[in-house]
């Protein structure tokens, strides 16, 4: 259908949204079509529909003991060969760097039309099953250089028995305690009654077969329902237990297609590959039945948690990774890439040659220049009880937990309690009302059936009954939108306690601007309202100023994006534009001793953050932060430094993905490396302990949280 483009007012953004998804429905009834969430035409099926299983995704307490490193497995779930490298490296490098043992699974067999091209020679003729082999043999190749050995060095590869009768080659290889395994369950991107993934995980009844790739130990072709994907899925984690899981974005945004917006590799009206979708909502069904199946044999919920990556949203947003994680995510694909020429030993080809001889770096996409999380935000989310204990709050197995400290300043938390809701995204906000009282802020997968039925997100919130007492019951605040469709679009909530009693709730919409809801003193919920402004990526940083009004801040295209409460009875408005450079992320915010609001964050592809001060009579001032090069978010916190001038702590990872703090912003002051050089999962969180103390929360590749208080000073 012809696109235009996106008005700029707010609301009449969010009418030409639900304007959009009633057309594109309209227009799916009229051509018998089917969507994962944008357009995809679907074949013809006079099959019955397989019956679905009931899955029941609450948990149990406690979970799963997890003893040691030996036990930190990282799961990866891919629709196609190079996804990992592209959307989800670097954090697979860094987790495998520190101690995790990488399961890599990879849905269809990525034989696209079969034509596997080096550039600059000629057009070859079409073999699926030897692309799909190649693409093989570049994976083992990309993974033997990150295990680092040689490239061509031979793998253990043999055939393993799943569910559903069907059967799937793997790959092991090993080196200095470290391992990778990769599984092939090759189902055909195309099968022969033309039946793609969108169709398998929407249409009851459609079945697609597996292709056989050239040399691989399996020579069967199987059938894949709906249910023997997720069947497949769930008894692979059962099989590996995983304690983190990589998956795809289940719900990526809408995009505009025209002249300045090509549709490239794009699904249509979406920001991602069609297969992409429906493998990242499969691996979230097939998570929640292996929470369910373990839990009902075992007594005990399963220990992991899950972060999942954008796509093709790395083409429409400002790069964010500096040119020296670049250039290892480049050089991993370069390896599988490969060449003709190579001396592999894989007769089908030794490579994705589209890919090889610096292909990803002149690519104007320019996906390897980014890694974003679809769900940002702190892992876990940190607080304080009124004995002083540090709690934590985060998401294992699908479902809200808490951890305590065992006793004030312990450094150990006791174990997990199971507060459940799932399953949830794993990215909590924890906020504290003026009563005392801890509140709870979730997006939960309400809905994830397939086949035609309900696929639905909704927000939730848990609320203590009186302060660090017993939890209510989960509670549904749904989101901005009416139209399911728009509602899976909707992102991570970040939340802010006032002084006057209220709490104010902020997401992302669909149309990627900002709403927000209330909670009254008296603990009502007002209705969603959309508060204007422009296009925004995911990932929102709200503080109190020193009249405490409410601010948010969120990262645009061309800027940072800004509302502000002008009063304490109005809600924030979006405030001219802040003159600020583009980011690559979204910004931290503090407030400085002098009542100004600072932002820290790197410009796209940079390394080095830099402070900006809002100052509203002399406009926003820049300095850089010497020796913190890194990437990602950057935390910022007012904690004071006895016997300093200094008010400013700084939190982030290094480009080595470890953590890395700083206090101060003068131009000698150098970073904290934490001991034992800690790598967490996704971002870690930071807080203050008093007395110039601060406390660094982060999530271990073995999903148990950790603590570290560094000592108040501003030298390495």
């Amino acid at each position: 259908m012809p696109q235009t483009a996106m008005p700029p007012n707010a609301a009449e953004r969010f009418a030409f949204a639900l304007t959009r998804r009633r057309t594109l429905a309209a227009l799916a009834a009229v051509t018998a079509a089917t969507a994962v969430s944008c357009s995809e035409a679907a074949p013809a099926t006079s099959a019955s529909p397989a019956p679905v299983r009931s899955v029941n995704p609450l948990g149990a307490e406690p979970f799963t003991p997890v003893t040691g490193d030996n036990d930190t497995v990282l799961m990866q779930v891919l629709a196609h060969p190079d996804d990992d490298l592209y959307f989800m490296n670097p954090d697979t490098q860094h987790l495998l760097r520190a101690g995790a043992r990488v399961v890599c699974v990879y849905v269809t067999a990525g034989e696209a039309k079969g034509v596997n091209r080096a550039p600059g020679t000629p057009l070859p003729e079409p073999d699926k099953a030897a692309y799909s082999a190649s693409r093989h043999q570049g994976l083992r190749q990309a993974y033997a250089e990150m295990l680092g050995m040689d490239r061509f060095t031979r793998w253990q590869r043999a055939v393993a028995d799943l569910p559903g009768g069907v059967r799937a080659e793997t790959n092991r290889l090993a080196a200095g305690g470290r391992e990778v395994q990769l599984v092939f369950l090759n189902v055909a991107m195309l099968s022969d009654n033309k039946v793609r993934l969108p169709h398998l995980w929407d249409i009851p009844g459609v079945v697609a077969n597996t292709l056989v790739a050239d040399g691989s130990p399996q020579r069967e072709v199987y059938r894949y329902r709906h249910e023997t994907l997720v069947d497949v899925l769930a008894a692979l984690m059962d099989r590996f237990r995983p304690t983190v899981i990589h998956t795809l974005d289940p719900d990526p945004d809408f995009q505009v297609h025209d002249a300045a917006h090509p549709r490239d590799n794009d699904q249509p009206d979406c920001s991602d590959h069609r297969d992409h979708t429906p493998v990242a909502l499969f691996t979230w069904k097939a998570i929640s039945q292996w929470v369910a199946d373990a839990t009902g044999r075992d007594g005990r919920a399963p220990r992991f948690t899950t972060t999942a990556f954008r796509g093709y949203y790395n083409q429409r947003w400002p790069h964010n990774l500096p040119p020296a994680v670049v250039g290892r995510k480049a050089r991993l694909l370069e390896a599988y890439g490969g060449a003709p020429g190579w001396a592999c030993g894989n007769a089908a080809g030794c490579g994705d040659y589209s890919q090889g001889g610096g292909g990803p770096l002149r690519n104007r996409k320019g996906w390897v220049r980014s890694t974003h999380y679809r769900y940002p935000g702190a892992l876990p989310a940190p607080t304080t009880d009124r004995q002083g204990r540090l709690v934590a709050y985060g998401v294992l197995g699908t479902h809200a937990v808490r951890w305590r400290e065992t006793a004030p300043r312990s450094g150990r938390f006791g174990a997990p309690r199971n507060l459940g809701g799932g399953p949830l995204a794993p990215t909590l906000c924890a906020v504290r009302d003026t009563t005392g009282r801890q509140l709870l802020f979730a997006l939960r997968f309400s809905g994830l059936a397939g086949q035609g039925r309900d696929n639905t997100r909704d927000i939730v919130v848990l609320e203590e009954r009186t302060p660090d007492g017993p939890f209510g019951a989960w509670q549904s605040l749904g989101t901005p939108h009416d139209d399911p469709e728009d509602g899976r679009r909707v992102g991570a909530p970040v939340a802010v306690a006032t002084p006057d009693g209220r709490v104010h709730l902020f997401v992302r919409t669909a149309d990627k601007g900002l709403a927000t809801r209330v909670r009254t003193a008296t603990g009502h919920w007002g209705e969603w309202l959309p508060l204007g402004g422009g296009e925004i990526q995911d990932g929102l940083t709200v503080l109190l100023d020193r009249e405490q009004l409410v601010h948010v801040f969120a990262a645009g295209r061309e800027t940072v994006h800004h509302w502000a409460q002008s009063h304490i009875d109005g809600g924030p408005q979006p405030q001219p534009p802040t003159g600020l450079p583009v980011p690559g992320e979204r910004p931290g915010a503090v407030l400085t001793t002098d009542g100004t609001i600072a932002l820290v964050y790197r410009s796209p592809a940079g390394a080095q953050p830099y402070l900006y001060t809002l100052d509203p009579l002399t406009g926003p001032a820049s300095a850089p932060l010497r020796h913190f090069d890194g990437y990602g978010p950057v935390a910022a916190l007012p904690v004071p430094v006895p016997g300093s001038a200094d008010t400013v702590l700084l939190a982030g990872k290094s480009v080595d993905g470890e953590v890395l703090l700083r206090y101060g912003t003068d131009v000698g002051t150098r970073p904290l490396r934490s001991p034992g050089r800690l790598v967490p999962v996704g971002d870690p969180a930071v807080l203050p302990g008093g007395a110039g103390r601060l406390c660094v929360v982060g999530m271990s590749p073995g999903a148990t949280p950790w603590i570290w208080r560094p000592a108040p000073t501003s030298r390495a």
